[in-house]
C-alpha cells in the first residue's frame, strides 16, 4: 500500500495520483468542450415522496444549456452543494477516517502483527483463503450493496497479497474487483436491483435465481482469473515473503481482538441493512464509526499512548487528503453534465435509437446504455430514478420483460464502477495501494471483456426463456 515518507501509515502514491489527476482533468476538459457541441435539453420531472421522477408522459424539451467557464473552473468545490453533495461530504469524512487509523495502527505494529499472523495461520492453503476472501468482497456488493464501505479493508487485503507472495493486483482483484462484481449481480442490492425493481414495480429482489446464477458464474470467473494471476507472479518471486518465525503477542492479540470484534458488530449492522431499510442510509456512517473505534481501542491496548495516538492520526489525515481532492474533481464531471443540461439530451438521443431493433438488440442496448451514462453518474440509485422510467415502458413496446431490463441496469452499473476513472472510490483505492491508472487497466482489462461477453450472453439468455 501507499506510504508516506516515513514509511508509515496509508498515502497516496504520488505516481498513482499524478496519473489519476491527468485522466480527471483530461475528462473534465473534455466535459467542458460537449456543453459547447451538445445542445440543452431536459426530461419533465415531478416531486414524488422527495425524489425527482419523470413525469407520466415522459416529456423531453430542448432548454438553454451551456455552464460558464467560472462556474466550471469552481465545479469541484460547487458540487458540494448540488444535488448529491451530502453523499461527497460523508464520503470525505469517511477517508480522513481510514487515513487515521491506518496510520495509527501501521505507527503501533498491529497492522504488521496481524498480517503475519494470518499468514502463518493460512499461508500453507493460501488459494483456499484466496477463494474464501473473493467470495466474502463479492457476496457485500451482491447482498448488502456494499461498494464504498469496503474501501478501508482493500489495503489490507493488497498488504495480505504481498506478504503470501504475489502481488498487489493479486490483491486488488480479491477485494475490489470482487466487491464490483458482487455489486453488479446484483442478487439483493438494495441501491441498484432494489430501487429499479421498485421504479418498474415490480416485487422488491423478485427474479432472484438468474441474479443467483449471474453471481455463480460471474464468481468463478473471477476466482480463476484471480488465481491464474496469482500463479504466474508467484513463480517469478525468487521466494514468497512471509511470517517466518512469527513468535505471538499476548498483548498484541488482544488488541487485535478488540480490532476484529468492533469491526464484526459494524459489518453485521452493514449486513442488516439488508433487510432494515431504515439503516440503508447510514451504512458508511456505520463502517467509518465502527472503523474509528476499533482503530482507537485496539491501538490504546497494543500500548499506545494517548498523545502519539493523536500525533499519528492527525497524520494519517493529512496523509489522505489529495485523495479527496481527487474525489471533488471526479465528481464535477457529472456537475458539469448536469448544469449545462446536456445529461438528458444523451440519454434522450440513446432511448430514441432503440426504435425498431429487435427485442434481443434492445436487452444489450439496455446494457450498453448503462455503461454509458455510469461513465457520468457513478451512483446506481441515481442512475436508476434517472433511467429506469425511460427505459423500461420502450423496452416493453418490444416484447422485452421489465425484469430482464433491471438485470441489465444492475450489470451495466457494477462492473464498470471498476473500470471507468470516473469512479472516484477506484481512483482512492489505486491511490491508497499505489497502483497507477494505467496499470490497473493493463490488468483488468481481459477480466471485463470476458465479463462483458459472459454477461451479455446470460441476458440474450433470460430473453429466451422469457425471464420475468
Amino acid at each position: 500500500m501507499g506510504k508516506n515518507k516515513e514509511g508509515k501509515g496509508l498515502n497516496v502514491s504520488i505516481k498513482s495520483y499524478v496519473t489519476a489527476i491527468a485522466v480527471i482533468l483530461a475528462l473534465m476538459i473534455l466535459t467542458y468542450a460537449l456543453t459547447f457541441v451538445i445542445p440543452g435539453g431536459e426530461y419533465v420531472r415531478i416531486d414524488v415522496n422527495g425524489k425527482q421522477m419523470l413525469d407520466s408522459a415522459r416529456v423531453f424539451r430542448n432548454v438553454e444549456g451551456g455552464i460558464s467557464l467560472g462556474k466550471w473552473l469552481a465545479s469541484p468545490v460547487l458540487v458540494l452543494g448540488a444535488e448529491g453533495g451530502g453523499t461527497i461530504i460523508a464520503i470525505i469524512a469517511f477517508l480522513l477516517v481510514i487515513g487515521g487509523v491506518f496510520t495509527a495502527l501501521d505507527s503501533c505494529g498491529l497492522m504488521k502483527y496481524m498480517l503475519d499472523k494470518i499468514v502463518a495461520r493460512f499461508g500453507a492453503a493460501k488459494y483456499k483463503l484466496l477463494a474464501i476472501v473473493t467470495f466474502f468482497f463479492m457476496a457485500m456488493g451482491a447482498f448488502i450493496g456494499s461498494f464504498e464501505e469496503c474501501i478501508p479493508m482493500v489495503p489490507i487485503v493488497v498488504a495480505l497479497s504481498v506478504n503470501l507472495g504475489w502481488d498487489a493486483m493479486t490483491g486488488m482483484g480479491m477485494s475490489l474487483l470482487a466487491v464490483g462484481c458482487g455489486f453488479a449481480s446484483g442478487v439483493c442490492n438494495p441501491f441498484t436491483v432494489g430501487v429499479a425493481q421498485s421504479l418498474a414495480s415490480l416485487p422488491m429482489f423478485s427474479g432472484i435465481w438468474l441474479r443467483i446464477v449471474a453471481f455463480a458464474v460471474i464468481y468463478t470467473v473471477l476466482v480463476l482469473f484471480v488465481y491464474f494471476h496469482a500463479k504466474k507472479v508467484e513463480k517469478k518471486e525468487l521466494g514468497t515473503v512471509g511470517a517466518v518465525g512469527f513468535t505471538p503477542d499476548k498483548r498484541m492479540d488482544r488488541a487485535l481482538v478488540c480490532f476484529a470484534g468492533i469491526l464484526s458488530v459494524g459489518i453485521l449492522f452493514v449486513i442488516s441493512s439488508g433487510f432494515i431499510k431504515a439503516l440503508q442510509d447510514y451504512t458508511m456512517i456505520i463502517v467509518a464509526l465502527a472503523f474509528l473505534v476499533a482503530g482507537i481501542a485496539s491501538v490504546l491496548l497494543a500500548g499506545t499512548k494517548l498523545g502519539s495516538l493523536g500525533r499519528d492520526f492527525g497524520k494519517g489525515i493529512v496523509n489522505i487528503l489529495p485523495a479527496v481532492l481527487l474525489l471533488l474533481f471526479a465528481s464535477s464531471i457529472k456537475y458539469t453534465l448536469t448544469e449545462a443540461k446536456i445529461l438528458d439530451t444523451v440519454l434522450h438521443w440513446c432511448v430514441e435509437a432503440m426504435d425498431g431493433m429487435p427485442g434481443y438488440v434492445i436487452v444489450l442496448f439496455v446494457y450498453l446504455i448503462v455503461l454509458v451514462m455510469n461513465f457520468f453518474i457513478s451512483s446506481g440509485s441515481a442512475k436508476a430514478f434517472l433511467l429506469i422510467p425511460l427505459i423500461v415502458p420502450m423496452a416493453q413496446l418490444f416484447n422485452v420483460e421489465p425484469q430482464l431490463c433491471v438485470v441489465a441496469f444492475a450489470f451495466g452499473d457494477g462492473f464498470s464502477n471498476v473500470f471507468y476513472p470516473t469512479n472516484a472510490a477506484l481512483l482512492i483505492a489505486l491511490g491508497l495501494t499505489g497502483i497507477s491508472y494505467g496499470k490497473w487497466i493493463k490488468y483488468s482489462w481481459k477480466f471485463q471483456l470476458i465479463n462483458l461477453f459472459v454477461t451479455s450472453l446470460m441476458l440474450l439468455f433470460g430473453h429466451a426463456v422469457n425471464y420475468h
